[in-house]
């Protein structure tokens, strides 16, 4: 095999980048330096073509990649063409989990991450809960009675469960830690599943136990007691683990479909006074 003496890669083996990517790349470039947010549009199509000097079918590839990637929504018709959104959190959860899906993770790390974040997460969204955000709180626990009829429903409302974190991660001031700690709510509630044939009491009293600490963890942050939210988060997050073991719970290895997308909305982030950007 021959190779290229400067730069040490076999040039036969040298591959271009189609030119609809590099024009993808350029649109995105284009997204940056204009600064533009979800629901900006981009230049029309015809627009483009002239912009980079390429073909119609060149820029509409380049459009239906960026696209799937979740950066633009792209419609036809009078006033169509490709307009810039926020790429939705369910599309980030799939391609992690894809990713995912080749690596040995278990339940217990998993768990060893949300032990470290999810307190910090609480405490830094005490100053921030709306009364909106506090009546959903409550409403949530209410939803999450322990004393469920059968297992399908048990299950479900430790999957319900998962909203409270949500709701709290919505008022989260830091976007990368909000980002992680939602991550981690839809991977064990999309994913956790139990191996054993646990008893409907044992189900049960985990979901009475996590109904107590949500409730305290509630009343301190009405309190806006950041650092009450923070050991509360800390305890809760131990127990939980606990009980996840107990039960024999671990992450089910899969790929996520598209037909599988948005099924469950996952709470986003509310906007607090002052904020431009999401």
């Amino acid at each position: 095999m021959e190779f290229d003496r400067d730069a040490r890669v076999p040039s036969a083996q040298t591959a271009q980048p189609k030119r609809s990517d590099l024009i993808a790349e350029e649109v995105k470039r284009l997204i940056t330096s204009k600064n533009l947010l979800p629901g900006d549009k981009l230049p029309r199509e015809i627009e483009l073509q002239e912009m980079f000097s390429v073909s119609k079918s060149t820029i509409r590839e380049a459009l239906k990649s960026l696209e799937v990637q979740g950066l633009i929504k792209v419609s036809t018709g009078p006033g169509g063409g490709g307009m810039v959104v926020e790429v939705p959190l369910d599309r980030t959860f799939q391609l992690m989990q894809n990713y995912l899906f080749f690596k040995e993770v278990s339940i217990e790390d998993i768990y060893q991450i949300r032990h470290l974040l999810e307190p910090e997460l609480a405490a830094s969204a005490v100053p921030f809960l709306t009364d909106a955000q506090f009546d959903a709180l409550e409403h949530n626990i209410h939803c999450c009675d322990p004393r469920a009829e059968d297992m399908e429903q048990s299950l479900a409302q430790r999957q319900e469960e998962m909203t409270f974190h949500d709701i709290f991660a919505s008022a989260c001031p830091n976007p990368f830690l909000r980002f992680s700690c939602e991550m981690i709510n839809q991977m064990i509630r999309a994913l956790t599943v139990y191996d054993n044939d646990m008893p409907l009491a044992a189900q049960q009293r985990f979901g009475a136990t996590n109904t107590k600490y949500h409730e305290k963890i509630l009343t301190a942050a009405r309190a806006r007691d950041a650092e009450k939210v923070r050991a509360l988060m800390t305890a809760h997050m131990n127990d939980a683990m606990k009980s996840v073991k107990r039960m024999h719970g671990r992450l089910k290895g899969r790929l996520i479909l598209d037909s599988e997308m948005s099924r469950r909305p996952i709470p986003r982030k509310m906007r607090r006074p002052g904020s431009s950007k999401a």
